[in-house]
């Protein structure tokens, strides 16, 4: 393991000390399973040791708007990074409409998805993407915020977009700067855009005290309501083309 990984393992679980901790679990999913057909799953994946529900980070908050817009089909999860391996069997389990076990041509492009996620969570959602991809199961959009892991920077082919926020301030923990397309064909890569918070405060009343005072680039990336501006934007975009999509379909 890297030192940038273990020291994001060890720096992450003292800023979430002060949360209360649980595993994410089944009953914890609420959207139906398997999904209506035509629907829209959006799942983020938080980083570090954060509870998946924890209301106080960037990646939970984002899934709370959304789900408030209350669009008609669409869904909306959060989850540990360190919970998707059961976010994978849910999601397949989402798509299997005639409950056989094995997800048809139809089945795998009957909900569209998208996947975002904040530091190992920004790399839980490319790996979750790529899980997929191996049963040719399409990933609308993919977004990673100061991504940390490996191989993280290649997005698969089954991901129509991609966009990658992070930033690389002197550090111990610093994000993915360049994601790329395995197939340039496939997949359109919206940007790789840096943020910088040398000489800049940003609000960390959230976070716990070691956090404040240590005050990485890292975790000032997660509270900087500009980056979540940014992912928001991105992702009612595609919220966006996918109901132009679904009109369009419509008898």
């Amino acid at each position: 393991m890297s030192l940038s990984r273990m020291l994001v393992l060890l720096l992450g679980g003292a800023a979430a000390a002060a949360a209360p901790h649980g595993r994410f679990q089944r009953a914890d999913w609420t959207a139906p399973v398997p999904l209506p057909r035509g629907s829209m799953l959006v799942v983020g994946f938080l980083g570090g040791w954060e509870r998946w529900d924890d209301e106080r980070r960037g990646v939970r908050r984002l899934a709370l708007r959304l789900r408030e817009m209350n669009v008609r089909g669409l869904y909306v999860e959060t989850a540990s990074n360190h919970d998707r391996s059961l976010v994978r069997r849910i999601v397949l389990e989402s798509l299997d409409a005639d409950r056989d076990g094995r997800i048809s041509a139809g089945e795998a492009g009957s909900v569209a998805l998208v996947l975002y996620g904040q530091s190992f969570g920004g790399a839980a959602a490319v790996y979750l993407a790529r899980d997929l991809g191996r049963q040719r199961i399409p990933v609308r959009l993919t977004v990673q915020v100061d991504s940390v892991g490996r191989r993280d920077h290649v997005i698969p082919a089954n991901v129509a977009r991609a966009l990658n926020l992070y930033q690389r301030d002197p550090g111990p923990i610093r994000g993915e700067p360049a994601i790329r397309a395995a197939d340039p064909s496939r997949t359109t890569v919206l940007g790789n855009i840096p943020f910088t918070y040398l000489f800049r405060q940003v609000e960390m009343s959230d976070y716990p005290w070691i956090a404040r005072r240590i005050g990485l680039s890292h975790w000032k990336m997660d509270n900087d309501p500009a980056v979540w501006a940014m992912v928001e934007a991105a992702i009612l975009a595609e919220i966006s083309l996918w109901q132009a999509e679904r009109a369009a379909a419509s008898p």
